[in-house]
Formats: structure tokens, sequence, C-alpha cells
């Protein structure tokens, strides 16, 4: 992408509230504009414990919130935001597929809901206590496992939503974990939790 399309991708993109726990996302814009690199050959890949050829997330795993999801695969809705997981008894994660697959170099963006209507409690309920250096696994299509550490976890207002920290292009494969926080304003929340992921890696008796 050219410096002058990112800026104007960067623009479309704050300008557009997603609703739900997503926070704004790359809105109104074809896939192959998103942001993040699909490269493929990284060093850092291979330290997150997986060569980074394209495979899809299917489960993640945050041991230190009691985590273990299954991952749905998210796109863009009608009017070019980026979905939300649906409001389910169980609810699930979800990849935004348009970002890098985990392991590939750029941020994979996975997105989740911190609660979900009726049903109480969502999968992302205690993302915001996850603390630098906790671990997280995203088993891959492939049977591979790509790891990642936190590096940090930040609240910020979804007027404030820090597009370009979260899907702007990076050097190495990187996470980013989206939900919402903050004071209920509403049916939703004032704030989204996001929290920002490193390769790490493998420990022994890590699986």
């Amino acid at each position: 992408m050219t410096p002058l399309a990112r800026r104007a991708f960067l623009t479309s993109a704050a300008a557009v509230l997603l609703a739900g726990c997503g926070g704004p996302g790359p809105a109104k814009v074809s896939p192959e504009r998103t942001l993040g690199t699909e490269r493929t050959g990284s060093a850092a890949a291979g330290a997150a414990g997986h060569a980074s050829a394209r495979s899809a997330p299917v489960r993640l795993r945050i041991p230190a919130i009691g985590v273990d999801t299954p991952v749905l695969r998210l796109g863009l809705a009608a009017d070019g935001t980026v979905q939300v997981p649906p409001i389910t008894a169980h609810d699930r994660a979800g990849w935004y597929r348009h970002s890098p697959a985990p392991g590939q170099t750029g941020p994979s963006v996975i997105l989740g809901h911190v609660t979900v209507g009726a049903y109480g409690d969502g999968v992302f309920r205690h993302l915001a206590e996850l603390r630098r250096g906790d671990r997280i696994a995203v088993r891959l299509a492939d049977g591979g496992t790509v790891r990642f550490a936190v590096t940090a976890v930040r609240t910020v207002a979804k007027a404030d939503f820090p597009t370009d920290d979260v899907y702007g292009n990076v050097d190495r494969p990187e996470l980013r974990l989206v939900t919402c926080g903050g004071p209920r304003s509403g049916d939703g929340y004032r704030d989204n939790v996001i929290v920002f992921a490193a390769p790490a890696p493998s420990a022994a008796g890590e699986r």
C-alpha cells in the first residue's frame, strides 16, 4: 500500500465506530486494502512456534484468564465495518480474516465480547486482567500453534480508538485482542480493551 493510500485508508477507518466490542476497524474498504502485511518467511514467526505460511486460527487459549475458545472467521458487514462474533449462549472469539493470520508478518486481529446480552459473560470478560508477559496460544487449521506474550493492555475510549496501532503495519508477527470495557453506556460500553502481543518462544510443557 502506498503512503497516500494508507493515509486515506486510516482516515476512513478512524471515522467509523463499530457497534459492538470490536472498535472501529478497516471500514468501507476492499479486503485487499486492509492494513497489515502477509509476507512469509519471518524469523519471528519461527520463534513464535510455527512457520509463517497462511493458515487460519481455529482455537485461542489464554491460560491466565481461563480462555479456551474456538475461533470463528469474521469479514466485513454489509455497511463495510468489521463484523463481530454473534451474540450466542456459547460465545466464541472471531478472527478478522482480512488481517494477517497468526504467525504471518503483521497484526492479526481477534475480536470477542465482554458480555453477550441475556446470556451473561462473554469469552473476553477478563481480557483487561491480562498483564505483560502472559502467554497466548493460537492453534491453526494446519495443526500448528503460534505462541505470543502480552506486551501491553490498553483501555481506550471508543471515540479515540487507536486504529493505526491496532491495524497498522508492523515488521513481525503480532496479535491484537479487542473487546469492550469501561463503564456501560446505554446498551453497550464506553471503551475498548485492547491487548497487544508479540511472538514468544516455546516453553517446555506447552502444547
